[in-house]
């Protein structure tokens, strides 16, 4: 879906507009650090319907991330829902950074795909270790990890990512 994209630099004009600005990142990447002003709405937990009805379909809604993957899939969602007037902000939180914007810092924890690197990194490893000095069948599990991480590139989705945002400190 054709989406509005907004820059980085636009967010303090766009915040002193009174528009709503929605950070969909996981609870824990929010209290790390984000735009001042922005509302933390997780992709994870967003009603499209509900959002629509408190806010209208036609009300302009910005949307960022960390970087403007899960921004577009927000935007695709809240479109599909029949809200008319939404933007993505390009490059999200971490763009907004670079561009000097006022942030709000707090606990700071480690990104989702931070998480994910950790994660597949990890797997490879000790699976490669484990089919080389236990039994190779254990090689698998790096064969596995490799094959969710080109699905995840040509989706552009990740189901590692999914399932490490529901993990209790990403909450």
């Amino acid at each position: 879906m054709p989406k509005n994209t907004a820059s980085a630099s636009d967010l303090p004009k766009i915040l002193k507009s009174g528009d709503l600005l929605i950070d969909v990142r996981t609870p824990a990447e929010f209290r790390s650090e984000h735009v001042a002003g922005a509302e933390n709405l997780p992709l994870d937990k967003l009603n499209t319907e509900a959002f629509c009805q408190q806010h209208g379909k036609d009300s302009p809604v910005y949307i960022l991330c960390h970087s403007g993957t899960r921004s577009g899939k927000a935007a695709d969602r809240l479109a599909t829902a029949g809200h008319e007037n939404i933007v993505v902000v390009e490059g999200g939180t971490a763009a907004a950074i670079e561009a000097g914007v006022e942030t709000e810092k707090g606990e700071q924890s480690i990104s989702i795909e931070r998480q994910v690197r950790i994660a597949a990194g990890s797997l490879v490893l000790l699976g490669t270790l484990a089919g080389w000095y236990l039994h190779p069948s254990l090689l698998l599990i790096p064969a596995f990890v490799g094959a969710g991480l080109a699905f995840s590139g040509i989706t552009n989705t990740c189901g590692m990512a999914l399932m490490l945002a529901k993990c209790p400190w990403n909450r």
